[in-house]
């Protein structure tokens, strides 16, 4: 189908009715719920908020499926974590990833299968696509046959519980996690193999050689899912290795306010809101130079090989050589940070839905020149 042309905005007196798939509201908040919540709180209106009794597991996906259809009763429906509803057409997904189609070897095998199929039907029958980066967006152009028209590319933002923090915060964090120390390397993400935990073990055996005995490597993350990611299995850890588990909300600020260095050498992120979170903390970031995580770093962050050890282990001790430059806040980092605003996020997603609700035809993409990151 062909896209149609640009329309203007609809104004707040002729809001269209369209209803969100709230599955997400079941969930532990990670990244993809994050953004789900924090652009569903700011969008006008009030919309509906679609959700299941019980939304986890194969129960989750079937109300998805089955249940979801009949609730949005032909009303526009906004999928924002990348499933929905693969017999409803009158939808926009927003896209996170398609890892489970390019690298099936990351997850189970149901989930790589199920995601991979979704994915597809999803792309080619809805009325539009929202990709969290460029780089997802090219993705789904080159892997799935997209019309670009029909992406529009919708960044994440820092949440306001991450920010700065006073030390007191930090300290308050560190107590809470029991940290073993209060001068810590940082890595946040789940414990899954696409975040390359046997390559940062490997790097920090090195590293801590030349750093003094109180500095520790802290991993804070929940286990992987087993049904999704299938069964993970670490390398030897380390010494001088603390794994957080789950971080609550309150602690996030604190914990990443008071680490010296955060360490994201992801294999691949589709957009990469840790490393976001940890620049919008003053937070000198190392991280890969692949998909999207330049976008997210631009010229704040310091980019490395993935898969190259020693590189990462260099970084690791240049970058907290020096105690001074390591404890004050890196302003580069946070005038980057500053550039991604969940508010603009809100409004250019609510642009997209009051366009699709408007018409019964694919919908052009909006002008990626007026959005605040290039």
């Amino acid at each position: 189908m062909q896209a149609i042309p640009m329309t203007p905005p609809v104004t707040q007196t002729d809001r269209a009715e369209y209803v969100v798939n709230a599955r997400f509201l079941a969930h532990r908040i990670t990244g993809i719920q994050r953004y789900a919540r924090e652009i569903a709180s700011r969008l006008g209106g009030s919309p509906e908020m679609l959700k299941p009794s019980n939304g986890k597991g194969a129960r989750g996906h079937l109300w998805e499926q089955l249940a979801l259809p009949r609730l949005a009763g032909g009303r526009l429906l906004w999928s924002p974590c990348g499933a929905g509803p693969l017999s409803y057409t009158r939808q926009v997904v927003t896209f996170h990833d398609l890892f489970p189609l390019e690298h099936p070897e990351w997850y189970s095998a149901a989930y790589a299968k199920w995601y991979s199929l979704m994915f597809r039907r999803l792309a080619t029958n809805a009325a539009h696509l929202i990709a969290v980066s460029s780089y997802t967006k090219d993705r789904l152009v080159r892997q799935l046959g997209c019309d670009p028209d029909d992406v529009t590319v919708v960044y994440n933002g820092p949440a306001q519980s991450t920010r700065l923090s006073t030390t007191f915060e930090a300290a308050r964090a560190c107590a809470a996690l029991a940290l073993p120390s209060r001068r810590y390397v940082l890595s946040l993400s789940s414990l899954e193999a696409r975040k390359n935990l046997p390559t940062i073990f490997a790097a920090w055996r090195i590293a801590q050689r030349s750093l003094p005995d109180n500095v520790w490597l802290v991993l804070a993350g929940q286990q992987a899912d087993a049904s999704v990611f299938g069964k993970q299995q670490l390398s030897a850890i380390p010494a001088r290795v603390h794994f957080t588990g789950y971080v609550a909300e309150e602690h996030l600020a604190g914990l990443y306010s008071g680490a010296s260095l955060f360490l994201f050498p992801s294999l691949a992120e589709g957009f990469g809101l840790p490393l976001l979170e940890a620049m919008s903390c003053g937070l000198r970031a190392v991280t890969s130079n692949n998909s999207s995580l330049p976008e997210v770093g631009g010229d704040a962050a310091f980019y490395v090989d993935p898969l190259d050890v020693r590189e990462l282990a260099a970084a690791i001790l240049r970058h907290i050589a020096s105690e001074n430059a390591a404890s004050a806040p890196f302003l580069p980092a946070m005038e980057q940070a500053s550039r991604f605003c969940w508010t603009d996020s809100a409004r250019r997603t609510e642009d997209v839905l009051q366009r699709a609700a408007h018409s019964r035809r694919k919908v052009a993409a909006t002008d990626g020149r007026r959005w605040r990151v290039a």
